[in-house]
């Protein structure tokens, strides 16, 4: 089977608006998210992992496309969309902002932005969010405007991605704590800054406004920036994000887990008791009653790397087996250089989730030993 095909470009597939100008660093593989090609990598994933980890990295997330939530009942439909409270959400601050359906599943789990009283961006790779947008909108009968906006964002990532963004703005930016952003103006272009990113090691994310007129000269004023700290084009690095415990939907998530299952080490898990109500509250608090079935956890993995000889990535699950049964799956791994390990994540039954746990794992090189380990496998470096 040839698992590096083609992609072939043409119009049915969105182009972000960093498409051209990401495109001239010699990118060598997409992926396809949100209807729209991503840049995957460049070049060596390895030497690539090494530049984040070391230095600075920027990355075309266009992708990454903001459902608009404006209006004067824009905060409440905002609080029913997501399972977060909202209620001490401020202006600039931002949330990790699970989306669930009736029954709990998950829709999608976008970076949310209150970037004004009555103006919210859920940042998302997942297009099911804005048409479910729109429905909840036509349905609730708010008083809200729901679109796409024309915000592009770019991620500056890395060791290094402080000074470059010292550089660009002002040391201001030394005061961001995650989650949170400001306002900027940048060589006459009008952006939000964050510090979020899909890594475990410091990194901001630039949204761009009016992105179809600004975007490239965005990226060369980024890019220029970040010469004197090492700074290279890359994909995202997804050794670092499973390092992290960072999940990615439509991998270790999708309309078929549910919060408890996938999170269920998150504090904020019990905002789902928040007096204000949102879409798939009752079902989620019957599922915590009740307890679930599986969980997602940590693994580690024997044998030699488990990904893809050219990327690290994955074509398909690895099946996970105990005592000769099939019991569940691995969703997402890697080899970590830092670590010197395979590493992933398993969706398996509760009573197969507890750490030390030995499990066996069909692998592209056949069966290895997994064992069931806390995550993240990496702290947060920033």
């Amino acid at each position: 089977m040839n698992w590096h095909p083609e992609i072939l470009l043409y119009t049915r597939l969105r182009k972000s608006p960093y498409f051209h100008a990401s495109g001239r660093h010699g990118v060598e593989a997409y992926s396809v998210v949100n209807h729209q090609y991503h840049p995957r990598r460049y070049g060596d994933p390895i030497n690539e992992y090494w530049t984040l980890v070391n230095d600075v990295t920027l990355w075309d997330v266009g992708a990454e496309r903001q459902v608009e939530i404006t209006g004067p009942d824009a905060w409440e439909f905002s609080n029913m969309l997501t399972m977060r409270d909202l209620s001490d959400l401020k202006v600039d601050q931002g949330k990790y902002a699970l989306i669930t359906k009736a029954d709990g599943g998950i829709i999608s789990d976008p970076v949310l932005l209150r970037v004004d009283e009555q103006r919210f961006w859920f940042s998302t790779a997942e297009s099911t969010l804005l048409v479910w947008a729109y429905a909840c909108a036509h349905w609730s009968g708010m008083d809200v405007h729901v679109q796409e906006a024309d915000i592009s964002p770019v991620q500056v990532q890395g060791q290094k991605a402080l000074d470059v963004m010292v550089d660009l703005f002002d040391d201001s930016i030394k005061d961001m704590r995650r989650y949170w952003s400001k306002r900027y103006e940048l060589d006459g272009m009008d952006v939000v800054v964050s510090r979020t990113g899909f890594t475990n090691v410091a990194g901001y994310e630039i949204y761009l406004e009016n992105a179809k007129r600004d975007a490239d000269k965005l990226w060369e004023t980024v890019y220029e920036a970040g010469q004197s700290h090492g700074m290279r084009v890359t994909g995202p690095v997804h050794i670092s994000r499973i390092e992290g415990g960072i999940l990615s939907y439509d991998a270790d998530m999708d309309l078929d887990t549910n919060p408890f299952e996938v999170l269920f080490h998150y504090p904020w898990l019990d905002e789902i008791d928040q007096e204000a109500s949102f879409i798939g509250q009752a079902a989620l608090k019957e599922i915590r009653d009740k307890g679930v079935d599986r969980k997602l956890v940590g693994v580690e993995i024997s044998g030699p790397s488990v990904g893809s000889y050219i990327d690290g990535s994955m074509p398909e699950v690895f099946p996970v087996h105990r005592d000769g049964t099939e019991i569940g799956y691995v969703s997402s791994a890697c080899y970590s250089p830092r670590l010197e390990k395979n590493i992933g994540f398993a969706m398996v039954p509760v009573d197969c989730s507890a750490n030390d746990t030995t499990l066996q794992v069909e692998t592209r090189h056949g069966m290895e030993t997994a064992t069931v380990v806390e995550k993240p496998f990496l702290g947060y470096h920033g």
